[in-house]
């Protein structure tokens, strides 16, 4: 065989133009499409792969999707509740970087978090030639018409016209969803934009019961199935020569359990394992299209979740306090070997799983233990598919793609800001310093130490603090070594007063830039934010 330099010229030519052609052809294809699937309230022990004994719940699918791709160890969200981990990764910023957003109603009539015109993952690659779709819970705020012309409310709203600010406002060229949770009105459906069906009943569900307007026919045990559809018909319509992202926002297993008929007893830890479990068939719904469309090795498939488990979710349908711990009893650590639950800044409320499946990258059964945030997806997003972002854009994102093709690489990541419903939480290496005691949370649900126990708790044993200053120091902050300490068992804030002042510092220089990313400072919505969030009233009063 002859070498190219050996060719004759006309021979050369032909054989380069072709090779040229064949490669601009083929350029679409080495971007991959990317599925990003993202369950609601999983906690990282409800997954058979990660919770290991701990958990009692069969999973086989995204357990073969880890066997089949990467697990991460060390992925976390950027704060145990839904909206904010939701708009940091959608947007690739720190979400108090927002502020509190547009006005709205009450639960799924929630206002815009940001505004139109954001740069999101949609605008990102949509603008790189990819065709953008979301499926199912979006709680990123909408702006609906009302018949009054003011912010939308439980009466208002008018449901024959369409929504002014949704999916479609922030880049997403197909959109099928929901406002909010499944607990939170409206109860309907909205395809870009439009409201489908009738709404006009009232209705509420299980757990909290909260009653509002409804599209007649609208069932809870009904939605996951619509949207393994809908998900599968956008998957179906795509062009294996032009790229595509899918986000898939499930609605489960946040309350209300509300698992469908075919899944119903299908656990033998009861409704709450059933609802996991057809979770966990959302993994195969999607495989399977892929498969059917000839689109498997090029997909690049995420498997997370928005943060832990809730406390108040089990197997009694109502909202419970505390129920949490009744799976425990049987055996079942939604948390896995982690203190805490959704709510909290504990790692149950924080850590999460987070699977990558791409044959034709990724070797198969790998595993990962370097840092990670869910606001990374954005920078990793734009390696995959050569995108170039602004300096003043996903000013809190840092690409893991080195990771997916070298899982024992070493990670960009080294440190990362966290929030409960509150306080702040900062990672730095192995350590972690959270900016208050207790858990963070109120206590209502069954996060404990309670909030307000907690701060009166340390204020008896040491005396009340009289200046901010007295908050950035032990015993008013928490500073664990996840390496020896994964439980957070032990503080040791008062005897590592260095490294306490040294990472509330990053997080206040991570404030003052508007980034934490490197580069030039940048504009901060939200600057003047304050690093002691949600101080009850009692300790504020003795505040200077």
């Amino acid at each position: 065989m002859r070498r190219i330099g050996q060719l004759t010229p006309i021979v050369l030519f032909v054989f380069c133009f072709a090779a040229v052609s064949n490669q601009a052809c083929a350029e679409p294809k080495s971007r991959p499409n990317v599925v990003f699937i993202l369950a609601d309230d999983l906690g990282i022990g409800d997954v058979k792969c990660y919770g290991g004994e701990r958990c009692r719940i069969d999973t086989p699918n995204i357990d073969a999707l880890a066997r089949g791709g990467l697990r991460f160890t060390d992925a976390h969200a950027n704060a145990s509740v839904c909206v904010p981990t939701r708009v940091a990764i959608m947007t690739g910023r720190y979400p108090w970087r927002f502020g509190k957003g547009h006005p709205g109603g009450a639960w799924g009539l929630l206002g815009p978090r940001f505004d139109p015109g954001t740069f999101t993952l949609a605008t990102m690659l949509r603008a790189a030639g990819y065709r953008t779709g979301y499926v199912g819970k979006w709680h990123l705020g909408t702006v609906m018409t009302t018949r009054d012309g003011k912010v939308q409310n439980e009466t208002n709203v008018d449901y024959t016209s369409p929504m002014k600010v949704g999916p479609p406002q922030y880049d997403f060229d197909e959109s099928f969803i929901l406002p909010g949770s499944l607990d939170m009105y409206p109860y309907a459906y909205v395809r870009n934009n439009v409201w489908q069906g009738e709404v006009t009943a009232q209705k509420g569900w299980s757990a909290f019961n909260r009653i509002g307007p409804a599209e007649k026919d609208f069932l809870d045990h009904e939605v996951l199935e619509t949207f393994y559809r809908e998900a599968e018909s956008f998957i179906e319509n795509q062009n294996s020569n032009h790229p595509f992202f899918l986000y898939l926002a499930l609605t489960a297993p946040h309350t209300p359990t509300s698992p469908g008929k075919a899944w119903q007893g299908k656990s033998d830890l009861g409704v709450y394992g059933d609802f996991v479990m057809e979770v966990d068939h959302a993994v195969k719904r999607v495989l399977d299209m892929l498969k059917q469309e000839s689109l498997y090795e090029n997909t690049l498939v995420l498997f997370s979740s928005d943060h832990g488990a809730a406390p108040y979710a089990g197997n009694i349908l109502e909202a419970t306090p505390g129920q949490i711990h009744s799976l425990e009893q049987k055996g079942h650590y939604p948390s896995g070997r982690h203190r805490g639950y959704k709510f909290s800044v504990y790692e149950g409320g924080l850590r999460v799983p987070l699977i990558a499946h791409w044959p034709a990258v990724i070797h198969p059964g790998g595993k990962c233990d370097a840092l990670v945030g869910l606001c990374d997806l954005m920078a990793t997003f734009a390696e995959l598919s050569d995108v170039q972002v602004r300096p003043d854009q996903a000013v809190d994102s840092i690409s893991f793609a080195n990771l997916l093709r070298n899982p024992n690489a070493i990670g960009a990541r080294v440190n990362l800001v966290m929030q409960s419903i509150g306080p702040f939480v900062v990672r730095d290496g192995n350590w972690k310093l959270c900016i208050c005691p207790g858990s963070g949370a109120t206590g209502k649900y069954g996060n404990q130490p309670a909030s307000e126990d907690a701060w009166r708790d340390v204020m008896d044993q040491f005396g009340k603090p009289v200046s901010w200053s007295d908050l950035e120091q032990a015993p008013f902050v928490q500073l664990f070594n996840l390496a020896d300490d994964p439980h957070e068992d032990h503080n040791l804030a008062a005897r590592h007063p260095d490294r306490v002042s040294r990472m509330i510092g990053l997080l206040r220089q991570h404030i003052r830039d508007g980034r934490s990313t490197p580069g030039d400072p940048v504009s901060e919505s939200n600057g003047a934010i304050n690093i002691h969030q949600r101080l009850p009233q009692f300790v504020r009063d003795h505040l200077n």
